[in-house]
């Protein structure tokens, strides 16, 4: 089994699976020593920008990565969940196709195709799964609210680099105290959110919040 692992044809599910692994270390060690190691993971995630045309249901959008964001679940639950269930979902089932294939004809795929097939597989089961955990996430039930009232409230950028064309997750808390995780874009076009910024969201245009600069003190999230 570990011969059929380590190969060079499945050393990208191998992969998936070892960060997978690294994942769930850092957040046991976060438990053990009561560390929000959660949120320190996501700041070592890569800022990629996405800049192909996807075919996505939601083909209102000028811009493909807010349009590939939203399709997968940004913004509804966190991006490590996310994260989790594609490294899972890749990684598995690059390691079955491999062994059905070897089985079947006596040689693996290349990686990189295998890698392309399974991602094609691998993103639907994004969107499938996080759907379901954000309707299992908890929430407050008897206050419910609508996303027009974030707009005046103060969000926090917590993955990513925001610019116009290239959404960041934000987390924004409501009135009642729910997070939520939002995709934003600053409002003026020059402007950039590292991670980490308080932002002011100012609108929503076609799915994403866009935001300015929160120069005011007072104003916190």
């Amino acid at each position: 089994m570990m011969v059929f692992i380590s190969s060079s044809p499945n050393l990208p599910f191998s992969i998936a699976l070892a960060v997978l692994l690294l994942i769930a270390l850092l957040e046991g060690v976060g438990m053990l020593f009561g560390l929000g190691l959660s949120t320190l993971f996501e700041g070592l995630i890569p800022d990629i920008d996405l800049d192909f045309e996807a075919d996505l249901p939601d083909n209102t959008s000028p811009f493909a990565l807010s349009r590939l964001l939203g399709w997968l679940r940004f913004g509804e639950v966190p991006a490590l969940m996310l994260l989790v269930i594609f490294l899972t979902a890749f990684g598995l089932i690059g390691l079955a196709g491999q062994m059905i294939v070897h089985k079947s004809f006596g040689a693996f795929l290349p990686a990189s195709l295998a890698s392309v097939l399974s991602m094609t597989a691998s993103l639907p089961l994004v969107r499938v799964l996080g759907g379901g955990l954000a309707k299992i996430l908890p929430k407050d039930e008897t206050s419910a609210v609508s996303d027009q009232s974030f707009i005046g409230r103060v969000a926090v950028i917590t993955l990513g680099t925001a610019r116009q064309g290239a959404a960041a997750e934000g987390k924004l808390v409501d009135k009642y105290g729910q997070t939520h995780y939002l995709m934003i874009e600053p409002d003026v076009v020059d402007d950039a959110f590292p991670q980490g910024e308080q932002v002011l969201v100012v609108s929503k245009r076609e799915g994403v919040f866009r935001a300015i600069r929160n120069v005011n003190q007072s104003l916190v999230d």
